[in-house]
């Protein structure tokens, strides 16, 4: 717990110290393999329980989730927790109560703002940056494969290389996946948390335990999405034969005529 506070103390201080030295360009970008990809792919509820446990223990010290409700924890296709136990990690929280001060969270509640001007929101952080197959989107590759938003925050929370850089007074490291320095610090490490599943809490399987975590944050109903995708692509399918072979069957006389004539 200690350990988590000093943490969480650090890249706080460090991010609000400045903003991040280099934009970054063509950093590499892993391509991790995540239970929702591909046209069939669903989230893993375990995975989106651990993912908000390190959301909850490690990113919310400084990152908000401002437009998940608590409520959506329950969701069947998302972490699905019980109604009592969602309830209750909604009440660890706390919430403006609209007359200057501050109550526990109910279900109906958010999740916090950013505690830091520069820290930004990870509400649709999964979406915004599709770092593995490219801003603009390529069709049946990120059909296939996911838009990459996933993908770029784990090698983001993987990817520092240990490089660290003093500029004006404020420390800048370096990291693979965003192409450059940045002022966020490493914030993820062996056994940083303690997964309730017994799940090892690798420092690359707590990445991609928050990003697919906050891939659901982003896309909640993209399960959804794609099982009336599919459906649709079948309605398609037996229309387009149907099509077929009505316009066999009205021009068969026509083709009979002129062949035989």
């Amino acid at each position: 717990m200690i350990r988590k506070l000093a943490l969480s103390a650090l890249a706080a201080l460090t991010l609000g110290s400045a903003p991040a030295l280099a934009a970054g360009e063509g950093g590499h970008v892993h391509d991790f393999a995540f239970s929702f990809e591909g046209p069939f792919g669903t989230y893993d509820r375990n995975q989106l329980q651990r993912g908000l446990q390190v959301y909850n223990e490690v990113c919310s010290a400084c990152h908000g989730l401002s437009l998940v409700s608590f409520r959506a924890l329950t969701d069947e296709t998302g972490p699905a927790l019980e109604p009592d136990v969602m309830r209750a990690f909604a009440a660890e929280h706390e919430v403006e109560d609209g007359e200057g001060g501050y109550r526990a969270a109910g279900m109906t509640d958010h999740f916090g703002h950013s505690t830091l001007e520069n820290a930004p929101d990870l509400s649709l952080m999964a979406k915004a940056r599709a770092g593995f197959h490219g801003p603009y989107g390529l069709g049946i590759n990120q059909l296939i494969h996911g838009m990459g938003g996933a993908e770029y925050i784990a090698s983001f929370l993987t990817g520092f290389t240990g490089e660290e850089t003093e500029m004006a007074g404020a420390l800048f490291y370096e990291n693979s996946a965003f192409g450059g320095n940045v002022a966020m610090p490493p914030v993820l490490m062996e056994d940083l948390v303690e997964y309730s599943d017994g799940t090892p809490a690798t420092e690359e399987q707590m990445a991609q335990d928050v990003a697919a975590f906050l891939m659901w944050a982003a896309e909640p109903r993209l399960p959804q999405r794609k099982m009336w995708g599919f459906i649709g692509v079948l309605f398609l399918g037996l229309l387009a034969s149907l099509l077929y072979l009505t316009n066999k069957r009205l021009w068969a006389p026509v083709k009979d005529a002129a062949k035989h004539g």
